[in-house]
C-alpha cells in the first residue's frame, strides 16, 4: 500500500486534521477506528452525532461523551460500519449532513465488498476530501476544496 504522513499532505485541511487530531497523543481506546472517532468529536466540535451500526462505537460514545445529541436532523459525524453510496446519497437527500460533516468508515480492507463499497463512495462528485487510514476511511463535503483523496499512515 502506497500511504504518507503529514510530510506527503499538501492540503492545509487535511494537515491540520493529520497533524493535530490523528497524529494527538493518547490512546483513548483500543479500537483504532473508535479512537479515531473519539479524537475527531473535540476536534470538529462535534454536537451531533449518528452511530449507524456499530454497537461497541455507540456504548463508547455515549459513556464518554454524555451531551452529544443523537437522531438529530442534521449531523456533524456519522460513524458506521456498513456504509455505501447508497447510504450517503440517501443522507444527503434527507439533508442529514452539511459542508463540515464527516463521514467515518469502518473496516474499509475488512473484505472485498466493504472495498468495493468503499471505492464506489469516494468517486462520488459531493465527496471532495477522502482519507484511507486502512482500518478506517473518512470523507468530507468540503465544497470549498478541490477533489482529492489521501492514504494516510496512522
Amino acid at each position: 500500500m502506497k500511504s504518507t504522513n503529514e510530510h506527503g499532505v499538501h492540503s492545509p485541511f487535511v494537515f491540520q486534521f493529520v497533524t493535530q487530531c490523528l497524529y494527538s497523543k493518547g490512546k483513548v481506546h483500543k479500537s483504532k477506528s473508535i479512537n479515531i472517532l473519539l479524537k475527531c468529536i473535540p476536534y470538529f466540535d462535534v454536537k451531533k452525532v449518528a452511530i449507524l451500526d456499530h454497537l461497541l462505537a455507540a456504548q463508547t460514545i455515549m459513556k464518554s461523551s454524555p451531551d452529544l445529541e443523537y437522531d438529530q436532523p442534521q449531523f456533524d459525524a456519522v460513524f458506521a460500519s456498513q456504509f455505501d453510496l447508497f447510504h450517503f446519497n440517501q443522507l444527503i437527500y434527507e439533508g442529514k449532513l452539511h459542508n463540515d460533516s464527516v463521514i467515518l468508515f469502518d473496516g474499509i480492507h475488512r473484505n472485498p465488498q466493504k472495498q468495493e463499497q468503499w471505492l464506489s463512495l469516494i468517486t462520488s462528485p459531493k465527496i471532495t476530501v477522502s482519507m484511507d487510514m486502512y482500518h478506517l476511511g473518512a470523507v468530507f463535503i468540503r465544497r470549498e476544496q478541490e477533489k482529492e483523496h489521501f492514504t494516510i499512515r496512522i
